[in-house]
């Protein structure tokens, strides 16, 4: 599979990853991501460089989406730990058509990566406070939980982190075409 930067062209499918993940969750007994996520929120990401799409090609539809920052809530990480060097896992979304394979698992093993090579101690992420299951997912792969926001108003308060580790066997690579050609470990994403 290959990994590559979002268009503002691609903001359509994106919401829709969010919308079609709140309908499975809903269809759970969960409320996670029921309330929309705004647009321009997205489309600010995206203009960043910070949203990326896994496809199967160039041409396909995408499998999965993911957003990797260093946009630290402050709500849930300390100032301490918000002057560690750390990558922030944000929407991470996979197709119902390409569950069950682990590609979610393959996508936080390239942040992973990702975030060893920006020279990130940490990758770091925050679930919905209230799904369990996501959590015990998040741990399966390797995430310490760190705390749960008692604020009722931080509906995604379950912080976690691991390392970040040089990892090349999640199998996502940039197309050579959309490769960086001055590109040197540490100067950000891909």
């Amino acid at each position: 599979m290959i990994i590559v930067p979002a268009e503002l062209a691609d903001l359509p499918r994106l919401l829709k990853f969010r919308t079609d993940s709140a309908a499975w969750l809903t269809r759970l007994g969960l409320d996670q991501w029921a309330k929309p996520f705004p647009a321009e929120h997205m489309a600010q990401s995206i203009k960043n460089g910070e949203v990326f799409l896994i496809k199967e090609d160039l041409v396909s539809d995408a499998a999965a989406t993911v957003t990797l920052d260093r946009d630290a809530d402050s709500r849930l990480w300390t100032p301490q730990e918000r002057r560690e060097d750390a990558l922030y896992v944000h929407k991470l979304s996979v197709d119902r058509q390409h569950a069950g394979a682990d590609l979610g698992g393959r996508i936080l093993d390239w942040c992973g990566d990702q975030a060893a090579k920006a020279g990130a101690q940490w990758l770091r992420l925050d679930a919905w406070t209230t799904n369990p299951r996501l959590h015990s997912y998040y741990r399966a792969h390797g995430f310490s939980h760190v705390r749960t926001s008692s604020d009722p108003e931080v509906v995604s308060g379950w912080a976690a982190q691991r390392p970040a580790a040089l990892n090349s066997e999640h199998g996502l690579v940039l197309p050579e075409s959309l490769a960086p050609t001055n590109h040197h470990p540490g100067d950000g994403l891909i």
